[in-house]
């Protein structure tokens, strides 16, 4: 049959944070079946300081990378393996320091402290859940380098 569409029950988070504060700076939620990778071209962020975009592998494609060229970015995306043979040595040297930088990422605090399960019927629904946990997480975050900013001026 097709042209039959299989129904999602599940969605996805992409999230652009900024790698020196970690907050949250954008994000799109889309049902589970849509691709990751088509999703980075509208995460990208002009105001970023950072000139490196972070992704894992999933993100990878000529046309994101050519998006990532055109903002002025530089491709920090994780390798793939390619099919049948081993991964080259630097590609996997490159993916192990990529993947230090990354493990920084909001998702496991979401799960892990704040309980984030979605467990709605319909994108905007999710999309203002996943919002709502986005936003009280860069409340968290922002109580928390503020009380490390009062600490150092303390001592000065």
């Amino acid at each position: 049959m097709e042209g039959l569409l299989i129904p999602a029950f599940g969605y996805k988070s992409h999230i652009t944070i900024d790698r020196r504060f970690r907050l949250i700076r954008r994000f799109i939620v889309t049902d589970a079946a849509r691709h990751d990778g088509a999703q980075l071209p509208s995460l990208l962020n002009p105001d970023t300081f950072d000139s490196r975009v972070w992704a894992d592998s999933a993100y990878r494609s000529k046309a994101n990378e050519a998006a990532i060229a055109a903002a002025g970015r530089r491709s920090m995306m994780h390798f793939r393996k390619p099919k049948g043979r081993p991964m080259l040595e630097p590609h996997q040297h490159a993916n192990r320091t990529r993947s230090a930088v990354r493990s920084a990422v909001v998702f496991a605090d979401q799960k892990a402290r704040m309980g984030l399960f979605i467990r709605t019927i319909g994108l905007g629904r999710a999309t203002v859940k996943i919002g709502l946990a986005n936003l009280a997480y860069n409340f968290r975050r922002l109580i928390w380098l503020e009380g490390r900013t009062e600490g150092r001026t303390a001592l000065v």
